[in-house]
């Protein structure tokens, strides 16, 4: 029998540490959480981000967060903790439990998203740390964002 996308994520998140818009402030202001925004990059242009996060799209997380892989980027690191976050946390949700399986041990996610980031009256802001948003940082990204600027 085949799970829906639904049960897939339901089954994540009683796997992982869900965590509410108050965890997620209180990790901001007292740790060195590292907090990554895994929506699209279309997405986060339109919505903005929560300040301070930096930006791998769901598309690339598992290889920008494995140390073995050519295409790992630091600011994934093992002995920080890390806090995930999508649009409402389904997908999140999943890419929590993506890292967990890839060994990292401290991965939370944000239960109910950005959507609930934003309606707590939370700051969204339209930049992502310096250096890691990924249109700076992946030559696909790159390149499809000089093509839009060029007017192709």
């Amino acid at each position: 029998m085949c799970a829906s996308a639904r049960e897939l994520v339901a089954a994540a998140r009683g796997q992982i540490r869900n965590l509410s818009v108050d965890d997620v402030a209180m990790w901001l202001e007292t740790s060195a959480a590292v907090i990554v925004d895994i929506r699209e990059p279309d997405e986060v242009g339109r919505d903005g981000a929560i300040p301070g996060a930096i930006h791998a799209a769901r598309g690339l997380l598992e290889f920008w967060a494995d140390p073995e892989c050519p295409q790992h980027r630091p600011e994934f690191d093992n002995a920080k903790p890390i806090i995930l976050y999508s649009a409402s946390g389904s997908r999140s949700a999943l890419a929590a439990l993506a890292l967990e399986a890839l060994g990292y041990t401290d991965v939370g996610h944000l239960d109910g998203g950005l959507i609930a980031w934003r309606e707590q009256g939370r700051p969204i802001t339209r930049a992502f740390a310096a250096g890691t948003e990924a249109s700076t940082r992946n030559p696909i990204c790159r390149s499809m964002t000089t093509a839009r600027s060029e007017g192709a």
